[in-house]
């Protein structure tokens, strides 16, 4: 028998998936940490940004926290 080969070596990237939630290095219920993977931006820069959003935006971004920690995954 031939020795074929079809591919030509070169591995395809990882097909990036949906966003999922990171509850190992999660301090809650792992969304800000699921964010940060997903974006590829600092988990303290997101955590950092969910305070000042829940602060201007008189505590609405905490129900909004807790929906995606709730539906995601």
């Amino acid at each position: 028998m031939s020795d074929l080969r079809f591919d030509d070596g070169v591995r395809p990237a990882p097909a990036r998936g949906g966003f999922r939630l990171n509850k190992v290095r999660g301090k809650v219920m792992g969304v800000s940490a699921g964010i940060a993977d997903y974006t590829g931006i600092d988990v303290t820069l997101i955590r950092i940004a969910w305070v000042v959003g829940t602060l201007l935006g008189f505590g609405s971004l905490i129900l909004v926290y807790l929906a995606i920690g709730l539906i995601a995954d």
